[in-house]
């Protein structure tokens, strides 16, 4: 029997919760799997599951050191979820399994390094099986890449469309976040190359300009410092651009974190400079992935005081728009309903035919706004002036 969709890490933290979602949300009839390495952890979930009044899941043993096993899990699956990471060290095998399979795939990557190993590996794999690989499925990066959608799908079409985003969060990380972090800081020059080689291979659209821009400066209406985040969050949209002419003939955009006060700024400049020192020389790097678990995350307590606002200040050959996305716990609960409405959109809407390593935007697009708003994050138009679009 086929499954609609499985998942893959459900012993884990945030897999947990995405396990929690999806059994209290799948549409009636559906099917799903969870799978991982030990049987006894996984009935341990579904009986948690069942008892709150889910739909209980099929079990699958599966382990991402045995290519063999996942290969197993894609052939039985039309959408492969999966929440084991770091990406980087344990990502491959269920992105290569679908590929193979021709189905659809999704994680909360948010490491551009592992993003673009296997696009260079398995894009074109997909390309031809029909599989969509949709990496960045949480916090990374779906409140930008549908922000910025969202938005300019409120413009004209036909002029050039500037959109700079400004995120302001409260938020506790992961041990899975930390880890992957500190990977990302300790592979720079890996990352570098391989970005280097993906830009030599992708094509380009040709009668389209799509770039990103910004520096560090002033925060709108002088409310702070707006300093540029070097995320895999801005890949994402500008991909998404490149795949869609909605954002127009030329787009260009910025990724800003909106940080209130100077002191504010300075320590996290000396915070995240001591952390990318640290994480080069490995005994250090070492005792700082000793500090917490990949599998730990905060208590609920603090996850339900984490907050993110993102504002979207857009401008369309005169025209200006201010929309905004909001939601709350969003490294957490939050992206287990992301992932959950991404997995169920891809089983169960009706959306573009693409294939390959693509995007949330292009992927799904409105139809995950729609599943998405207002209960998992909500998007709303503040301002528009002369905004026309068509």
């Amino acid at each position: 029997m086929v499954s609609d969709i499985t998942l893959l890490g459900a012993t884990g933290y945030t897999g947990g919760l995405t396990a929690d979602y999806l059994g209290a949300h799948l549409p009636a009839g559906a099917s799903w799997a969870i799978a991982g390495r030990t049987r006894g952890k996984l009935e341990q979930v579904a009986d948690r599951i069942e008892t709150a009044g889910g739909a209980r899941p099929e079990l699958v043993v599966a382990d991402v050191t045995d290519a063999s096993s996942l290969a197993a899990v894609a052939e039985a699956t039309r959408v492969l979820v999966t929440t084991v990471g770091p990406y980087l060290k344990h990502g491959e095998a269920a992105v290569k399994a679908a590929a193979e399979a021709g189905i659809a795939y999704l994680d909360l990557t948010g490491e551009p390094q592992f993003v673009d190993d296997m696009w260079l590996k398995y894009h074109a794999t997909a390309a031809d099986s029909g599989a969509r690989l949709v990496h960045a499925a949480g916090f990374d990066s779906v409140p930008y890449d549908l922000g910025v959608l969202y938005t300019v799908q409120q413009l004209p079409d036909d002029v050039p469309i500037s959109v700079n985003a400004y995120l302001r969060a409260g938020i506790t990380p992961s041990g899975g976040t930390f880890h992957s972090a500190v990977g990302q800081f300790s592979s720079f020059r890996e990352s570098a190359k391989l970005a280097k080689k993906r830009r030599a291979s992708e094509e380009r659209p040709a009668d389209r300009k799509v770039r990103g821009a910004g520096k560090l400066g002033r925060a709108p209406h002088d409310t702070g410092w707006a300093v540029p985040l070097p995320t895999i969050d801005p890949q994402v949209v500008l991909r998404s651009a490149r795949a869609l002419p909605t954002y127009g003939p030329e787009f260009t955009y910025g990724h800003f974190a909106h940080v209130r006060t100077t002191r504010m700024l300075a320590a996290g400049a000396v915070g995240v400079g001591a952390l990318a020192v640290t994480a080069q020389v490995p005994p250090l790097r070492k005792l700082l992935l000793s500090r917490m678990d990949a599998g730990d995350g905060p208590e609920q307590a603090k996850r339900e005081k984490a907050w993110f606002k993102l504002d979207l200040l857009a401008e369309a050959g005169g025209d200006t728009l201010h929309t905004r996305v909001t939601g709350k716990d969003p490294g957490y609960g939050g992206t287990a309903k992301y992932l959950g409405e991404a997995a169920m959109s891809l089983a169960f809407d009706d959306l573009p035919q693409v294939s390959g390593q693509t995007t949330t935007a292009v992927a799904m697009g409105q139809a995950l706004i729609d599943r998405l708003n207002p209960a998992a994050m909500k998007f709303q138009t503040c301002e528009e002036h002369h905004a026309d679009p068509h």
